[in-house]
């Protein structure tokens, strides 16, 4: 499937209702919020609608006009996220133009740390549940930005429209396979860096760049 069919496919768990009023937008991002709130407290499995609706401050309904569940919410957050994120790092790539592979990369890694750090929720649910391993009573929660895809591969395909002229691959497949590779190896590295400090290990982020800078950088994918 090409990266335009995945964006057109979107998901099939999608917002019962997008917002348009403003202030549903309102509703909306507060509901949110107190789910990214409630997810640092509790976390995934023992969150429940009710609480969020609660810590939001709008009735239960309310939530459901919006949302078709936990699952849908979450789902919601972590889209948000992600849009958040690419926004962020493309004001990066800005400030900082001309952007090289390596620095590109290294802007990636900064980024995610620094809402890592500072993101309510963000531990517990980036752009996908931080530990798909435990049990969470979702049905889909590898799936949560797109039912089509696995979140990574989600991401790596945003990420191939942000920083593909960066790049210059010739293969946009193979590009969209080394990102989704890479991914799944920050994942792992920056899970361990974070698991013991809240600000994260400062070695095992620098590692965590020089591995991708590695893989992605002086051994490219072939195109």
């Amino acid at each position: 499937m090409s990266e335009q069919s995945h964006a057109s496919a979107g998901r099939t768990l999608a917002t019962r209702r997008r917002p348009v009023q403003q202030r549903s937008q309102e509703r909306y991002g507060r509901i949110l919020d107190a789910c990214a709130g409630l997810l640092d407290e509790v976390g995934a499995t023992a969150l429940t609608t009710k609480e969020v609706a609660q810590r939001a401050q709008v009735p239960i309904g309310t939530l459901y006009q919006f949302f078709a569940g936990k699952e849908d919410l979450l789902a919601a957050l972590a889209t948000r996220n992600l849009d958040q994120y690419l926004q962020r790092l493309d004001h990066r790539l800005a400030a900082d133009a001309p952007v090289g592979p390596a620095r590109f990369t290294d802007l990636a890694v900064d980024e995610f740390v620094a809402m890592k750090r500072a993101v309510p929720g963000f531990g517990q649910i980036d752009f996908g549940l931080a530990d798909v391993a435990a049990p969470t009573g979702l049905r889909d929660d590898r799936h949560l930005l797109d039912a089509g895809v696995d979140n990574n591969t989600a991401v790596a395909l945003r990420l191939q429209t942000l920083g593909g002229e960066v790049f210059a691959t010739g293969d946009p497949a193979a590009f969209t396979l080394a990102l989704r590779v890479a991914l799944e190896a920050a994942d792992a590295v920056l899970k361990l860096a974070f698991r013991g400090s809240p600000e994260g290990d400062p070695a095992l982020i620098a590692e965590c760049k020089r591995l991708l800078r590695s893989y992605l950088v002086e051994q490219p994918p072939a195109g």
